[in-house]
């Protein structure tokens, strides 16, 4: 028998039981459907998670800055050096480190300033020292004017470069370029009495660009969309009154060689001081991502075992049908032996309607597993309210598996039917009422 007439045969089949075939299929059909479904929407939350890293910059990046004291056992000690990070490291970084690809210096303040605008807008907002080197490294474009330049870090220039919340809440619809904004802080400092005491001075700046939207991050709250960017000189020089860099955001050439990084960065930390580098810390992006990715794999796991149980039940319902359909078609199976029929020829018959059932499941399963995919993604976002968009990622490997995977289950709980009916004896078979 050809493999066509086997299919053929098969769909007749099941055309001739329809309501009994669907409800074979229907263990087949979820199964299926569940295991796509809840990879669309694992693949769809691990897609959140890059794309909130790269808010920030991307997993490639790993930021070194100073920390005061260090664990040991329960207990923090302060760690007692003089050493602080500078801008010739950031030189160096960039000058011995092959796997490093970007450096950007930072010095920031997340909590924010009073900021003025010329005209009458007001906000709190933070603030970041910066060189040009951020925006490349950041992947970030403006929405209008200009970045920050070497000229400008060269002269500790009083310009700035606005976040789009920031630009908003100060000059609304208007441009800003060429706007003077007023930045008002509180300094404390000791009177000649040895009181504490503190006073408000204000900067002006003129706006010299702003950015395109970036968006807020779902892991820290926070969003770049909210900060002014400043020359880094000009914080030295007007806010913090030293050449200290409060943080180092070092990116690899790719996320492979982010250790090696780390290793060649280390070694240059050790070289310009004096051996030491207990005084920094390293906090590597990629890490906080793979914890995520961990999590969303478990429940991937824990979901898919649970749609897998269903897959397993559904191959139960397709082997009891075809022992029905062996019983029911005894006298065919007899009839097509004493016609010449050999016992493969039987047994491909029933393998065969079996996978063509399992198959048709198959691709009802995949449609409806997009289709829930999709509208879990629609419930996730409203539900969840963090992200604007949650994407239900469909990958083609998964859809192919599950066509294979159907098929397998078609000949594992086809076969041992197919193997009843093929051993049927012609006599015994045409004998049957």
């Amino acid at each position: 028998m050809s493999l066509i007439d086997g299919i053929s045969i098969g769909f007749a089949a099941m055309r001739a039981n329809k309501m009994r075939s669907l409800l074979t299929m229907l263990g087949i059909i979820i199964g299926i459907a569940s295991v796509l479904a809840m990879i669309a929407i694992g693949d769809g939350a691990k897609e959140v998670v890059l794309q909130d890293a790269q808010k920030l910059g991307g997993a490639n990046q790993f930021t070194i800055y100073r920390r005061s004291s260090e664990k040991l056992g329960k207990h923090r000690i302060p760690i007692r050096t003089k050493e602080y990070l500078n801008y010739g490291d950031v030189l160096a970084i960039e000058a011995d480190c092959p796997a490093v690809s970007e450096v950007t210096p930072r010095i920031r303040d997340w909590k924010g300033v009073l900021m003025q605008a010329e005209g009458g807008g007001e906000t709190r907002a933070g603030y970041n020292g910066v060189d040009p080197s951020f925006m490349t490294a950041m992947d970030w474009k403006l929405y209008e004017g200009r970045f920050i330049t070497d000229e400008d870090v060269k002269n500790a220039t009083r310009i700035c470069v606005l976040g789009q919340e920031v630009a908003t809440d100060l000059f609304g619809s208007r441009s800003p370029l060429g706007k003077e904004i007023k930045i008002a802080r509180k300094v404390k400092y000791y009177d000649h009495s040895g009181k504490r005491r503190s006073r408000r001075i204000t900067d002006r700046f003129t706006v010299v660009g702003t950015m395109m939207p970036r968006g807020r991050s779902l892991r820290f709250g926070w969003s770049f969309d909210a900060m002014a960017f400043f020359p880094i000189s000009t914080i030295q020089e007007r806010f913090t009154g030293n050449d200290r860099i409060q943080e180092i955001v070092v990116y690899a050439n790719n996320v492979n060689v982010v250790p090696q990084a780390v290793r060649e960065v280390k070694e240059v930390i050790r070289s310009r001081h004096n051996g030491e580098d207990k005084f920094v810390k390293f906090y590597e992006m990629r890490k906080g991502i793979r914890q995520l990715e961990k999590i969303s794999k478990m429940i991937k796991i824990a979901l898919g075992s649970i749609a897998g149980f269903s897959l397993l039940v559904g191959g139960i319902g397709i082997m009891n049908m075809m022992l029905v359909a062996v019983t029911e078609r005894t006298r065919e199976i007899g009839l097509r032996k004493a016609l010449g029929a050999k016992p493969f020829d039987i047994m491909i018959q029933f393998l065969i309607e079996s996978v063509a059932m399992c198959a048709v499941g198959g691709i009802i399963g995949i449609c409806l597993g997009i289709f829930i995919g999709e509208g879990m993604s629609v419930l996730a976002v409203k539900i969840a309210k963090i992200v604007p968009e949650w994407p239900s990622v469909i990958s083609t490997q998964w859809v192919l598996f599950s066509v294979l995977f159907s098929a397998a289950i078609g000949i594992s709980f086809g076969l041992y039917p197919a193997i009843k009916a093929s051993m049927l004896s012609p006599i015994e078979a045409l004998r049957k009422e």
